[in-house]
């Protein structure tokens, strides 16, 4: 049995663009724009296409999600139809996801200071009780 079911897939001549529609079961609040996107484009072999997600839902009580792709044959097509909020968020999470790697050894090198400085804290912790002892 495939993950995705396929919901609806309708050919948009008048806008020339394909719309396909699909339930993925078992994903709930783990599946990604980007990789949903990845998953209809190899299961519809869409690789030299456009495929945009335009709407992602969870199903309540089920932790199924549908999802609503818009699939063009040219990408300037789509970004004079979709809305361009929708390609500024794409254009932000490919850059997020491309300093990904560099964030994480940033991530790591503060944890290091952090214990170095830790007795910094402390000693900052015991001056005012000492200050407290000296006004008495």
């Amino acid at each position: 049995m495939s993950m995705i079911e396929t919901v609806s897939d309708i050919e948009n001549s008048f806008l020339s663009r394909r719309e396909i529609t699909c339930n993925f079961q078992g994903v709930g609040g783990k599946l990604k724009k980007n990789e949903a996107v990845e998953m209809i484009s190899k299961e519809f072999n869409l690789s030299d296409k456009t495929v945009i997600a335009i709407n992602m839902k969870n199903q309540t009580g089920k932790p199924n999600i549908t999802g609503m792709f818009y699939v063009y044959e040219d990408l300037e097509l789509a970004k004079k139809q979709v809305n361009p909020t929708i390609f500024e968020r794409l254009e932000k999470q490919a850059k997020k996801d491309a300093d990904a790697p560099v964030e994480e050894a940033k991530a790591d090198a503060p944890v290091e200071e952090a214990k170095a400085d830790a007795p910094v804290e402390e000693a900052k912790a015991d001056a005012p009780v000492e200050e407290m002892e000296k006004k008495e």
